[in-house]
């Protein structure tokens, strides 16, 4: 198996683990800033409510509909444009790189997840971690791995660090750079070994060389 198909491969076996990490980020931010809103201007409001509708399509995994809305009530798009500057506006930015990245627009993804303010929380360094996705998608190791490096600044993290250190060693290892990808997949085994990727970092050192 070469590099690409290793991380086609990679990517495949992880879709569960990366909707799951969707999932429950979404949920703890997402009640953040509901909280948040609550102390904010009529536009705030106006986000967070116009949001509920793609939200519901995109748990429904109807990406276009989330994207586009249903005629009746506006999509992804449309919100994260009118309602800028807001935090449903920038949410609903979020919603649009993953629903983008999940039907493959990549060059979607990354415009959207780019303009995503995380602001140092965990769903900013997710949306780092599928950038990095969508640029591997697309070719772009550089840029990946810089990604998946902004994805893993979180070292207390035990959920979406090990994820994108994986990942990160995938990338380096397409990127001809064997030494860092070892770290990497290192850094997943000995920092995080609880981690669901944790048990299979010896099998992929193997694969490069590297036996214990």
């Amino acid at each position: 198996m070469n590099p690409l198909d290793s991380i086609q491969a990679s990517y495949e076996k992880n879709k569960t683990m990366i909707s799951y990490v969707l999932t429950a980020v979404v949920v703890i931010v997402g009640g953040y800033l509901a909280y948040t809103k609550l102390y904010k201007g009529p536009n705030e409001e106006k986000a967070f409510t116009k949001l509920a509708i793609p939200q519901m399509y995109f748990q429904a995994d109807s990406m276009s509909m989330a994207l586009k809305g249903d005629g009746k009530n506006m999509g992804l798009e449309k919100i994260a444009k009118n309602y800028e500057g807001t935090a449903g506006g920038n949410l609903a930015l979020y919603y649009e790189g993953v629903a983008y990245l999940k039907t493959g627009d990549f060059k979607g993804a990354v415009k959207a997840l780019s303009a995503f303010d995380g602001k140092g929380t965990v769903l900013g360094n997710q949306a780092s971690g599928l950038l990095g996705m969508a640029y591997m998608e697309m070719g772009d190791k550089k840029n990946a791995i810089e990604a998946f490096k902004k994805a893993t600044s979180n070292k207390e993290d035990g959920l979406v660090t090990p994820l994108y250190l994986y990942h990160l060693g995938l990338a380096y290892e397409a990127d001809g750079k064997t030494n860092e990808a070892k770290e990497a997949f290192k850094r997943v085994r000995d920092e995080y070994p609880r981690s669901v990727n944790a048990r299979d970092m010896d099998k992929e050192l193997a694969r490069l060389g590297e036996l214990n």
